[in-house]
């Protein structure tokens, strides 16, 4: 699972995310003793005890698209774990359950059944041992919008099965069909054990109008048109998965068709995103190529698709052989200029090893799954890209821990979680990754991936817990590695590390002095094994060192003073640090250091001074053309203290060459933004009318935006003759624009703008339309604003842009009672009678309270 993109509403989830008890919790024994009865324990979330083995299970499915349900009929196979068993019991949430048989040698029997608080309890015609399967057929209808509905931020609905625009009245969105399995809401569309350390192999019927299209799990073995003009198609995938990877969507794509090796590549997207499907996904077969020779373990699926749908509910989720996205993947070539997607294919693709070959046995070990993911964007930015490009990504992924690291430090596996959708977060994901990497660095490329392709044929097709995982390293390296897996999985935060440095003349002996200044009682003293490269002139010497206490001073005797000594000198370690080096030795380590984070602390520690030497100076203008594009763009947001250091104009010429030149987009675009915001009156016209028709919508968006606040009519004729372009880049800035400056000739505009915003986008979106209306008099425009908004908060499928839409609502009435307006106020408050009369969602309920 990647939920990379909904960062931008993430204040959203953390405003009106639900609150959680600490130290307990309420448990069902259901699952574990078969009653019914609650009891307050301890906190500890323990893998699901296995009653039962899934083996098999057969679905032949429907759907009503008008009462958004689906007809399911069922045969799942399956067998007593170790005891002896005479109750079998089912997730299935909010079915309604017509009836439960059970094959046997002399017929079909009908077994009785309980069916209460989304379990399905069966009662067997007698005790089944271990060695004996059954098969139970059940006849059931999911009704995935009758039910009360959660999420998290990561996830963010757990209703498993979605409907949408199933009326087709919206004529910006298409009629589709789709699942989200994880955590545990595959029991929302088949009722089934819903947990991560089972296993099962599947067959999926889909009977569905002839003029969509389907997609499974596994491989289509048959296209059945029946006599009613509709058409089944049978999926089967004969390879064991979890059930939360299991899936299914319906709709009308274009199938674009690629190969690696011997098995079919295919990506589903929206027709009009046909041509450019190639250059979105067009890696993946490069990337299974390199995934399987690194790891040592070939792709291990039938055929592996990537679809896209809409008002998808995370990022992308890495179903076994069929990847879903939501729609941000979807781009036209001119928007893949600012978004390629590449981490996305890459993070789900690797997933198809580490959480669907192998995975996690509980929710607890989660960074089994999500750490590797996430180290697989790195793998194939090194690849791809270079090392330079990889290591920015993962200084990026650091910080975002780092970030999150100063309000909630947990254990990357833990055990006492208050709901299983915690596990989904900055931990699991960036801090896994950075510490797999450290784990690399540390055994050496040979033992780390024979450690992984040990990990992965041992547990093929099985489930796996952190032990299994250090156990296959100690076997390859020969080394007892307990003392990593506890500091860094099942320890919280991170060192925090001061570092000194001496020159001693006399003795001609360098020393380097290590503090680990974290709270001990927080986090434990860490032993870090790191690389220290002295540079002296043209020579480079790489000394190695273990750090394991919370002080320590190493000396080296050399010839002469170091120009600079480079600690952590593979910048491996996740921690913060003070690196004390004088300036000086931070110009060495820009000019001499190796790796990217090497350039990036020295540009970091060297900007901070004000006036700028004219040593530092030269090195931030150095910057400027260094290869790697985020540290260009870094340099760039330090020219503003250049201005005043005599060398104006050269700045001035250098930040425009940029701005038109400059081959990566994003450094054209804070070249732009440091020419605008400049304190230096410069005069840019020409260069922003230029700009507009840059081919990144980023730096068009820049430059329109910034000329429309100097000349708001020339710059809203300009956003004129954009309005035919149907992007969300576009989209979102002209939208902005006319919120600020636009009147009553812009509301159609608007008004479909709004409604074509697809995804995240539309987030925003909701809210710059109602800084629009609330700039507008004219009574109808208001009146539809209204309409529209109280349609998106009472039907969007995605419960943060209800949220929006309800946001929208309560500042429109607020606006509108000061300005005495008492029919539109009305029309307000019934509009957010209905959506409170419609809405499940306790956070959206929440905000209506």
């Amino acid at each position: 699972m990647n939920s990379r993109g909904l960062n931008v509403f993430l204040i959203a989830v953390v405003l009106f995310s639900a609150c959680k008890p600490v130290h307990t919790a309420s448990v069902n024994h259901a699952d574990a003793n078969h009653n019914n009865r609650k009891v307050d324990i301890p906190v500890y979330q323990a893998s699901r005890t296995k009653y039962f083995d899934l083996v098999n299970t057969v679905l032949k499915v429907q759907f009503d698209w008008n009462k958004r349900f689906l007809y399911g009929r069922e045969t799942v196979t399956l067998k007593p774990h170790f005891y002896p068993q005479q109750e079998l019991i089912l997730n299935a949430r909010g079915m309604i359950i017509n009836a439960v048989d059970l094959y046997t040698k002399d017929g079909i029997n009908k077994l009785s059944y309980i069916y209460k608080n989304d379990s399905l309890v069966i009662t067997l015609d007698r005790i089944y041992r271990r060695d004996e399967e059954l098969q139970i057929q059940i006849d059931y209808v999911a009704r995935p919008d009758e039910l009360v509905t959660g999420g998290s931020e990561a996830i963010t609905s757990d209703k498993g099965l979605y409907f949408i625009n199933p009326d087709g009245i919206d004529p910006y969105k298409p009629k589709q069909i789709w699942t989200q399995g994880e955590t545990e809401s595959s029991s929302a569309w088949f009722p089934t054990i819903d947990a991560p350390n089972q296993k099962m192999t599947q067959d999926i019927y889909i009977t569905v109008d002839s003029v969509y299209q389907t997609l499974s799990n596994g491989l289509l073995i048959s296209s059945t048109i029946n006599n009613d003009g509709s058409r089944t198609d049978y999926w089967k995938q004969t390879l064991p998965h979890a059930p939360y990877l299991a899936m299914m969507v319906v709709g009308q794509f274009s199938v674009i068709k690629d190969k690696w090796r011997d098995k079919e590549v295919t990506y589903y997207v929206e027709p009009q995103y046909a041509k450019p499907a190639v250059k979105i996904f067009g890696n993946t077969p490069q990337m299974m190529e390199f995934f399987s020779n690194r790891l040592g373990v070939p792709f291990p699926w039938e055929k592996y698709a990537q679809i896209v749908v809409r008002d998808y509910v995370s990022g992308s989720m890495e179903n076994s052989s069929a990847t879903l996205h939501g729609d941000f993947m979807q781009r036209d070539e001119r928007e893949m200029i600012d978004f390629d997607g590449e981490e996305y294919v890459s993070h789900e693709l690797f997933h198809q090893w580490f959480g669907d070959l192998v995975t996690c046995e509980s929710w607890s070990n989660t960074p089994l799954n999500e750490s590797f993911a996430t180290y697989g964007e790195y793998l194939w930015n090194e690849y791809h890209f270079g090392r330079d490009t990889a290591d920015s990504g993962l200084n990026n992924d650091l910080n975002k821990y780092l970030h999150e690291a100063r309000t909630k430090q947990v254990d990357l596996i833990r055990f006492n979680y208050d709901d299983k959708e915690d596990m989904f977060d900055r931990h699991s994901y960036e801090k896994g990754g950075c510490v797999l990497n450290m784990l690399r660095r540390y055994t050496g490329d040979d033992a780390f991936f024979a450690s992984l392709q040990l990990y992965l044929n041992r547990c093929r097709f099985k489930t796996a817990e952190i032990h299994d995982l250090r156990l296959a390293f100690e076997e390859i390296t020969g080394e007892d590695l307990n003392w990593f897996f506890n500091q860094w999985f099942f320890n919280k935060g991170h060192p925090e590390l001061d570092i000194t440095y001496k020159w001693n003349a006399a003795t001609q002996e360098e020393s380097v002095t290590v503090k680990q200044e974290q709270n001990p009682d927080d986090s434990p003293i860490y032993k870090l094994p790191v690389a220290i490269d002295i540079y002296n002139g043209d020579n480079v010497e790489r000394k190695k060192l273990v750090i394991n206490s919370q002080e320590q001073t190493y000396t080296f005797h050399l010839d002469s003073k170091p120009d600079v000594v480079n600690f952590d000198a593979e910048k491996m370690l996740v921690c913060t640090k003070k690196d004390h080096h004088m300036e000086e030795e931070w110009i060495s380590l820009y000019n001499k250091g190796k790796v990217f984070n090497d350039r990036l602390e020295a540009l970091n520690a060297v900007t901070k001074d004000y006036p700028v030497p004219s040593s530092v100076a030269e090195l931030m203008k150095k910057a400027l053309d260094d290869k790697n594009k985020s540290l260009r763009a870094r340099a760039i947001s330090n020219t503003e203290r250049l201005f005043s250091s005599g060398d104006s104009l050269w700045i001035r010429q250098k930040l425009i060459q940029m701005a038109e030149k400059d081959q990566a987009a994003n450094v054209r675009n804070a070249a732009l933004r440091a020419l605008i915001n400049s304190s230096n009156k410069i005069n840019i016209d020409d260069l922003l009318v230029k700009a507009v028709k840059d081919s990144s919508y980023n730096v068009s968006s820049t430059a329109l935006n910034a000329y429309t606040k100097l000349y708001p009519e020339k710059g809203l004729l300009l956003a004129h003759s954009m309005e035919n372009i149907n992007s969300n880049p576009v989209s979102e800035t002209l939208m902005e624009l006319y919120s600020v400056y636009g009147g009553s000739a812009n509301a159609d505009y608007l008004h479909q703008a709004v409604q074509r915003v697809t995804g995240f986008d539309k987030y925003q979106a909701v809210q710059r339309y109602s800084r629009f209306l609330n700039r507008i008099t004219d009574r109808a425009i208001l009146q539809q604003g209204i309409d529209y908004i109280y349609k998106v908060g009472a039907e969007d499928n995605v419960w943060y842009i209800r949220i929006a839409a309800v946001q929208t609502l309560i500042e429109l009435k607020t606006d509108l009672k000061s300005k005495k307006d008492v029919a539109s106020v009305q029309q307000i408050e019934d509009a957010m009678a209905a959506i409170k009369s419609k809405e499940k969602d306790s956070r959206v309920l929440r905000l209506l309270e």
